[in-house]
């Protein structure tokens, strides 16, 4: 059975979010809110949660997980960023993107696209999320709470717990969320090229 924590979505208590934390570095995995969404998230060394995450989501081999970042001072430990996308990533962040970029060494194989050695990168404006990864210290490996056969992002938390209780450690209940998806904007190439066009707008990178 998980555990499941009110956080308020606007002034989160740090009892509750150092809880969180532990739980994250004890190899557990979480659901929590972000701006797009409900995510479930794991520390990215943690090779059976990452496990327990393709499991519940039934994601076929090579599925891009996405690092969830605090703010741009992560990016290059992760990622190779020109000057040209870091100023756009900069300017719009935190928000409704999901950068694709190629991944440094210090991502471990098994988290990029087999063929591209690529990672997604997002920064969100969420603040219970801003609040877990600033007590992290650290990006959390995550991918939207999309169960299978669905093809949207979870948005009820007690929904959540009714379905997902005996597969996660934890579930973050910060409110009722809209279904806001991510704009995908590849920033791999000289040009960027958008991928998905979501919540955030796509006029800066046309």
């Amino acid at each position: 059975m998980s555990q499941f924590f009110y956080i308020h979505p606007d002034n989160p208590q740090p009892r509750l979010i150092k809880q969180a934390v532990e739980i994250l570095r004890s190899g557990g995995v979480i659901v929590y809110p972000t701006d797009s969404g409900y995510a479930l998230g794991c520390m990215i060394g943690e090779k059976h949660a990452m496990d327990r995450i393709v499991e519940i989501r039934q994601l076929a081999e090579g599925h891009n997980f996405t690092l969830v970042c605090s703010d741009l001072s992560e990016l290059s430990n992760y990622s190779i960023v020109s000057n040209v996308a870091y100023r756009l990533i900069k300017n719009n962040t935190p928000g409704h993107y999901t950068f694709i970029l190629t991944a440094t060494k210090e991502v471990p194989r098994r988290l990029m696209t087999s063929k591209r050695k690529t990672i997604g990168i997002r920064v969100p404006d969420n603040k219970i999320a801003l609040s877990l990864l600033s007590e992290l210290g650290e990006p959390i490996l995550s991918c939207s709470l999309i169960l299978p056969g669905e093809a949207e992002t979870q948005y009820d938390p007690e929904e959540i717990r009714d379905r997902l209780e005996k597969q996660v450690d934890l579930i973050i209940n910060g409110g009722y969320l809209g279904q806001k998806p991510t704009t995908v904007v590849d920033l791999t190439e000289d040009t960027p090229q958008i991928i998905r066009v979501g919540n955030g707008s796509a006029t800066p990178f046309e």
